[in-house]
């Protein structure tokens, strides 16, 4: 029979000359395939040819069991479709019962070869085999149907000739008579043939609910692995890694699976002698499909600040199904990462106080969604756990949960559902933000899928650790140029305190500790906010500039020597500083008496490009000459620079002669006593406040002395 299922489907999809030419109307009408499908696939038909005389008998069988059964069924249709099984029953009467078996040895075989090659098409792009499977089970709820409506016709008719056998029993127990008896005969063996294709129809539906409980499962499994791998992605696209947030296809998924399994529990409580273990396995299977229809579509920003708003919205893919005039409140609490790893622990204490933490599931017709949404979330106060060892308090992760009740129609009790958030860390002061969110990059970059909550490596390997820091610069800048090679073993000396460029550092293993908690040699800073300083100057004042790699960016001095000591006079480069957070830097090249000097002027900071953009800056400098490696700067820089900034902006660029070991003068004046270190200053600039009205005097700021090092 199972495979008489799988083929009513494909048969639907097949056109009629086909499905003519596999059952032919004359010889094999489909009637027979359909209505004999499990007597048909109980039998063995391998063994039949057309040369062996020595089971013609056997053949002769088969086919007198196939007229009785026919006609048996025909007893039990409407008017219409009985003259017709009638009349396929006369037909087989005057066919060769070797020829009759043999056909059905080949039909069998036909059918085996195109279900073979269903499981291996080429199928349309887009479409997946779980929705096929769904369709499948779909008409297989239409053949239960089809049977529960026969058990129904089967029981009427039998109750209908118990009426009569009761009736013409009381009459022959009056008047005894042959003719009576015979009648009473009759109509026992009626009776009792009716129960015996009652009970006939009954195991079929059986064994159909136990077949396609087996696929429903399988599909809503598979839906249930693809809403985690969207929910993975979305976890991953913190750190910039492509995410589709589209749930349109999933939605539609998760509502044909309910159908069919709401379809499938009514067929269950409309068809006699079921046992109750499919009901409990179906309520089982929906208990997980609803839980696995909640999901989080825009989550909690991952740092948190105290008494700071925030919000979240919560999705039902189900949202038709909700039982109308029966709101549905969701209520979201925070959680640790005990408590996110024991829901139990979670019920009976808590450890934050959420203001605004509950929100009504709304239905849009528009858009035919159902979310509730957490508009102005805020987490009033936080109770920490006890930390171990040097952990800081933005190293502990925490996350939201959100709970509601659902009620379905058809099931008495409601169905309890939670979902927890991605991680998220709670900070109560802006600096520190940046710490917390190091945590959180550590946390969804190098998190396993199906992880105890929140259980992260605290190493990983250095390849691991520059696919997200490449991932994590180009997502957050917005740009397509990515890290190149020399950026990357740039980043590999840094973290490690390697100075040697010639060092092979590509399968060495970082820590957390070397990530953000441990600072640099000879810093004050840890690499990931050395790293996010850079990141963050280049998406707000250097995108345009990166994007066309006119920056290189990551690179040490030591390279830097190597690759301009052979360059002409006023070749430069910019490079991130080394020094300085969030700066920028010129390195050049010069020669004194035939000597190359490797140069690097004090590192522009955002203040300093929020005054004057890098463009205008390379273009005031006239020593610099060609961006690495040969190219005129005005070649690569000439669309970045602006026209002349008036005197009320508020920036006078200013000429100064400087000579190493004084100090600069502006009109004759010292600015400094101090010596200088030993390094060119190639132009300075001044910044006034714009004129008072009072025509007081201008303050100066000189904002590009160098430093000892950058």
């Amino acid at each position: 029979m199972a495979q008489w299922l799988e083929m009513s489907y494909v048969l639907t999809n097949m056109d009629d000359e086909r499905i003519n030419a596999l059952y032919p109307p004359d010889t094999f009408p489909i009637e027979i395939r359909h209505y004999l499908c499990q007597w048909m696939e109980e039998k063995d038909w391998e063994g039949f040819n057309p040369d062996q005389s020595d089971k013609e008998q056997l053949a002769q069988a088969l086919l007198s069991d196939c007229i009785l059964l026919l006609e048996s069924v025909a007893e039990q249709q409407n008017i219409v479709e009985r003259m017709k099984l009638l009349q396929i029953t006369k037909n087989l009467m005057t066919r060769p019962a070797m020829e009759f078996a043999v056909k059905i040895r080949n039909i069998l075989r036909q059918e085996k070869m195109i279900l073979c090659e269903r499981h291996t098409p080429k199928r349309t792009e887009g479409k997946t085999p779980d929705f096929e499977d769904l369709t499948f089970m779909k008409s297989i709820v239409l053949q239960l149907q089809d049977r529960r409506k026969r058990i129904h016709s089967c029981k009427e008719n039998m109750n209908w000739e118990m009426v009569n056998y009761e009736a013409l029993q009381a009459v022959h127990a009056k008047t005894p008579s042959e003719h009576s008896l015979r009648e009473l005969q009759m109509l026992s063996k009626k009776i009792q043939q009716l129960k015996i294709n009652q009970s006939s129809l009954t195991r079929e539906c059986l064994g159909v609910f136990t077949e396609t409980l087996t696929k429903l499962k399988q599909c809503q499994d598979n839906f249930i692995i693809k809403m985690n791998v969207w929910q993975w992605e979305q976890h991953k696209s913190v750190i910039g890694y492509p995410f589709t947030d589209d749930l349109s296809h999933m939605q539609n998924w998760s509502e044909q699976l309910f159908a069919v399994n709401s379809n499938l529990r009514q067929e269950w409580l409309l068809i006699p002698d079921l046992p109750k273990e499919i009901g409990e396995k179906l309520t089982c299977l929906l208990q997980e499909l609803i839980q696995s229809s909640f999901v989080v579509e825009k989550q909690p920003p991952q740092v948190i600040k105290t008494q700071s708003k925030f919000s979240a919205v919560v999705r039902y893919l189900l949202g038709e199904s909700l039982v109308s005039g029966q709101p549905v409140t969701m209520k979201a609490q925070i959680i640790n990462e005990l408590q996110a790893r024991n829901v139990n622990l979670a019920l009976c204490d808590n450890v934050g106080e959420l203001i605004n933490h509950t929100a009504i599931l709304d239905r849009n017709t528009a858009t035919k969604t159902t979310n509730a949404n957490f508009r102005h979330m805020s987490i009033k106060k936080i109770k920490r756990a006890d930390r171990k060892g040097a952990e800081s308090v933005t190293e502990e992760k925490f996350a939201l949960m959100f709970l509601a009740e659902i009620f379905i129609t058809g099931h008495e009790t409601p169905f309890k559902i939670h979902i927890n958030s991605q991680p998220v860390v709670v900070i109560v002061h802006g600096s520190q933000d940046i710490n917390a969110v190091a945590t959180i990059i550590w946390d969804c970059a190098f998190a396993e899928p199906d992880r105890v909550p929140f259980v992260v490596p605290d190493r990983v390997t250095w390849k691991m650790m520059i696919e997200t820091l490449n991932v994590k610069f180009c997502s957050e800048v917005g740009t397509n140029h990515n890290l190149n090679p020399y950026n990357m073993h740039f980043l590999a000396q840094k973290i490690f305190d390697q100075p040697e460029y010639a060092s092979d550092l590509s399968d060495s293993v970082v820590t957390w500790c070397q990530f953000n908690k441990e600072v640099l040699a000879g810093r004050n800073f840890t690499f990931w906010q050395w790293f996010e300083g850079a990141m963050d100057l280049t998406k707000k004042h250097l995108k345009p500039y990166w994007s066309d790699g006119l920056i290189f960016g990551f690179i040490g001095k030591q390279h830097v020597h190597l690759i301009l000591k052979e360059s002409p006079s006023g070749t430069f480069l910019l490079r991130f500083s080394d020094s300085e957070i969030g700066g920028i830097t010129i390195a050049y090249v010069s020669h004194e008496n035939g000597i190359p000097m490797i140069q690097n002027i004090q590192p522009f900071t955002r203040k300093d490009l929020e005054i004057r953009c890098l463009g205008d800056r390379i273009r005031d400098i006239n020593e610099i000459l060609y961006l690495y490696p040969n190219v005129l700067k005005h070649d690569a820089f000439k669309k970045f620079y602006t026209e002349q900034q008036p005197t009320n902006s508020g920036y006078i660029p200013v000429r100064l002669q400087t000579k190493v070991g004084t100090a600069p003068e502006i009109d004759g004046n010292h600015v400094s006593g101090d010596t200088l270190p030993d390094l060119t200053v190639l132009s300075m600039e001044a910044h006034c406040d714009p004129v008072p009205a009072d025509g007081m005097d201008y303050d100066f700021y000189f904002n590009d002395f160098p430093k000892n090092s950058t």
